[in-house]
């Protein structure tokens, strides 16, 4: 035994830089370890990792041995770790074990080398009286050996199993490690001892030749039935030629402890079934010290039932058994109760945090399809979620605050440890998720008014764009097939003069319709930096004006060359009508920019307007009084214009010339066409007036629900201030008996419910202002949404101090203290607090 417990001199620590007998023998050895570690409800990631602080190391070897070691050192320093680990270390030792080369610095500054052979050393500890086949008399063991053709012989060894290395083993007739590659031998360990689980003989006729599956099927049965971990990857002991040596012996090792446990089972006292739970119960509270029994994964039952059986003995003989028996239910109840609070507040706070988790991505979500609609049905849904989804939970998250503190409370009462929450679930992880989704839901608020504005603008600009892009379309319709016509080739002098002058009052036109096109790529361009949706079909609708409109300057140049090559050609020209053709062209270069402007003035009667304020409306209507100011000079521009016509037939009437030179061939716009016009335009402008009055009357109304939301919030809000200074001060100061501050928070809650129909008429009122589409208010500090917060404040303050005073009565009926005294302990901490 003491040739056992002095480490091995030659472990073959270079055997461990090969890569793979390294990535073998920290897997099975962590799974080993594990395997123990789950007793204790830990488990490690990183063998040369987690065991550098020596805490989980000290742990494994107290789960092993079932000893306590010193406590160990808490701190984070280097000093500390190594303290840690030579607490481990010396453990080892003191077991007789001789450690060579293995220092607490080498473990702490993660040697992969030097901890598998720590990890060995105490795997070599812990089977030293075990191994995979059973003990035979005093001086060897059995084995199961899978022969050359195929049955399973049990040979006897000389040594202890812990005394038999792998090389040995292959002595006694398991062929060197390779016998274990095919897992024919772990399935034959197997069916020995549970033939039920694996039939050898039917496996040695099926896959004999399927090593691969062999193995994995012993590596699942180990694990499901014998709860074995898998330490051993079937895949790399196939592919490696020689397996690990104690990688293997780790491993075959629990099948030793697994065999030799299942005939020592102890079977339970024939009791009834309240005496076995009061019995089992006060194991569990008086066996271990300080959760222990709550730190181990699966007690060691053969400890539980020897204990069991002391105190059925013991209680057995006794008269008082029953009453013990009934205390201790009494307890139980309580902490059955304690569990029952436990459990609720785990479920509240993963149905809490479940549901901030879902509503979170919806709501930093900010995808839109770039329609009013899409965007009209997120505001929608976004007023539902505000309305109906948050107030039930905001009551939830209120009633588990009350129910934790109610827990600690009782708990507190029972001199029991406080409750410690789940990782996540603690408090203030619920407090610190709920901001996260408040930011979130303000963010998406902001983003869908946002949203609503930019949109409400592209809408506008886009039938702008498509309204001047019609006027356009129109007035070029045949304009490139005039430019191109050659008629002045056969034309006389006068007729030349005609077409010159025609040419250049479309020239005229050309410029001034210059304007129209810039206003039309600009709106194009517009509406491409603001994204929007349909902005192919715009851009194609641009670039074919565009490109028309070029068509017609260069074919406008090329004519006006023609023309005046044909003029210089022709010297006879009749004089009787040169002052007609001079008020002809006057009155088209006049008619033209005229009729333009007509054109543009009832482009802008017939535009449409959005506003947001007084401020802009004012704006539009001061405008459009500019407007009405020019109407007079354009009234005598207008009458000068048809006097020139009025002219040219007084002069055809006085020298009798036929209609055909009297006819204006300088411009298609003709009196009439002019004087329908402004007729037209003349009539806009009161429907205009009319629209902004309307207007300025919906922004009067918008003013007035601002205004009216502004009065009560503005007394609202501060009466809210005041209020939870109040509650605060009570709070704070805790005057009289605890039922009077009780009974003052009451009558403080529910004069706060009394106030409750002026929130929600200033709910209504901030409903109506987002029906009508406002969204901001300068007469006001205060927002509906910090109103609702201060009242959920407020709420949450009166519950949280009504729960905290309740559970002071609590304590004081349980403690049984008086009045005096707890006004002696209120003025104590009130001193103290100065």
């Amino acid at each position: 035994m003491e040739d056992y417990m002095t480490q091995e001199d030659g472990w073959e620590r270079e055997g461990l830089l090969d890569p793979a007998w390294e990535r073998q023998q920290r897997k099975t050895f962590t799974a080993w370890c594990n395997s123990h570690l789950r007793k204790a409800g830990t488990q490690i990631e990183e063998i040369d990792e987690d065991f550098r602080n020596g805490l989980k190391l000290m742990l494994l070897l107290e789960v092993i041995s079932g000893e306590h070691l010193p406590r160990p050192d808490r701190g984070k320093m280097r000093l500390h770790k190594i303290a840690n680990v030579n607490k481990a270390l010396n453990f080892i030792a003191s077991k007789g074990v001789r450690l060579v080369s293995i220092g607490a610095e080498e473990i702490v500054d993660g040697n992969t080398k030097m901890t598998l052979g720590m990890i060995w050393t105490i795997i070599s500890i812990c089977h030293s009286g075990h191994f995979s086949g059973r003990v035979v008399g005093q001086g060897g063991f059995a084995i199961m050996v899978p022969e050359e053709d195929g049955s399973v012989q049990e040979r006897e060894c000389s040594k202890l199993p812990h005394e038999v290395s792998m090389a040995e083993l292959s002595s006694d007739g398991l062929r060197e490690l390779v016998v274990w590659k095919d897992g024919l031998a772990f399935c034959a360990l197997i069916h020995r001892h549970r033939p039920d689980l694996i039939d050898y003989n039917k496996l040695r006729k099926v896959r004999i030749d399927d090593p691969l599956t062999n193995l994995q099927t012993a590596f699942e049965v180990a694990e499901k039935h014998l709860d074995i971990p898998q330490m051993l990857d079937a895949q790399e002991l196939q592919d490696m030629a020689k397996p690990d040596e104690r990688a293997v012996m780790t491993y075959v090792s629990c099948f030793y402890h697994a065999f030799s446990g299942a005939q020592k089972v102890v079977s339970f006292f024939h009791l009834s079934a309240l005496r076995k739970y009061v019995i089992y119960k006060i194991t569990l509270q008086t066996l271990f010290k300080e959760n222990d029994i709550v730190d181990m994964v699966k007690p060691d039952e053969r400890s539980i039932m020897t204990y069991v059986a002391a105190f059925y003995h013991a209680f057995s003989g006794n008269d008082k058994a029953e009453t013990a028996a009934n205390r201790i239910l009494k307890v139980l109840g309580v902490n059955q109760e304690n569990e029952r609070l436990m459990d609720e507040y785990e479920r509240l706070a993963s149905d809490l945090l479940e549901w901030i988790a879902r509503m979170k991505p919806w709501l930093d979500d900010r995808t839109t399809d770039n329609t009013m609609e899409g965007v009209q049905r997120k505001l929608d849904d976004f007023r539902d979620y505000r309305a109906k989804q948050k107030p039930p939970k905001i009551d939830e998250k209120g009633h588990l605050e009350a129910a934790y503190n109610t827990l600690q409370t009782k708990l507190r009462l029972s001199n029991r440890p406080a409750f410690m929450p789940s990782e996540g679930k603690l408090v203030s992880d619920i407090t610190s998720a709920w901001k996260g989704l408040e930011g979130a839901e303000k963010g998406y608020e902001e983003w869908l008014l946002a949203e609503m504005r930019r949109l409400e603008r592209l809408d506008h600009l886009a039938k702008k764009f498509y309204y001047k892009a019609g006027i356009h379309e129109k007035w070029t319709v045949g304009q490139e097939e005039n430019l191109a016509s050659e008629e002045y080739k056969r034309a006389s002098l006068q007729e030349l003069k005609a077409l010159m002058k025609k040419h250049e009052a479309f020239e005229s036109d050309l410029a001034a319709h210059q304007d129209r096109v810039e206003q039309i790529a600009a709106i194009a361009q517009e509406l491409n930096d603001l994204d929007y949706h349909d902005t192919e079909t715009i851009n194609d609708r641009c670039r074919d004006i565009c490109d028309e409109w070029d068509r017609l300057g260069s074919a406008t140049q090329k004519r006006r060359t023609a023309l005046e090559v044909c003029v210089t050609s022709c010297l006879n020209m009749e004089q009787i009508l040169e002052s007609i053709e001079q008020q002809h062209l006057e009155f088209a270069k006049r008619a033209a920019p005229f009729n333009n402007w007509m054109d543009c003035a009832k482009e802008d009667l017939e535009d449409m307007f959005i506003v947001h304020s007084m401020l802009e409306i004012r704006k539009l209507i001061s405008a459009h009084g500019v407007f009405k100011d020019t109407l007079p000079d354009a009234q005598k521009e207008k009458e000068s214009i048809i006097a020139l016509v009025q002219n040219i037939k007084k002069i055809q009437r006085q020298y009798d010339l036929p209609d055909e030179s009297c006819e204006n061939a300088y411009t298609t716009v003709t009196p009439e066409e002019i004087e329908s016009k402004w007729n037209v335009v003349r009539n806009m402008v009161p429907a205009r007036d009319a629209s902004l009055q309307a207007e300025l009357g919906k922004q009067q109304n918008h003013e007035l629900l601002r205004t009216e939301f502004a009065q009560i919030a503005n007394q609202f809000g501060p009466w809210m201030v005041e209020f939870t200074k109040e509650i605060n001060r009570i709070a704070m100061s805790m005057v009289g008996s605890l039922e009077d501050v009780k009974n003052s928070l009451m009558d403080y809650q529910q004069r706060m419910m009394a106030n409750k129909p002026q929130l929600d008429t200033l709910e209504k009122k901030h409903q109506q202002m987002q029906e009508a589409l406002v969204f901001d208010n300068p007469h006001s500090a205060y927002s509906m949404e910090s109103l609702h917060a201060s009242w959920e404040h407020i709420k949450a303050l009166l519950s949280l101090t009504i729960n905290e005073v309740e559970n002071q009565i609590l304590m004081r009926d349980a403690k049984g203290l008086t009045q005096e005294q707890m006004n002696e302990f209120r003025a104590s901490f009130n001193h103290f607090d100065r």
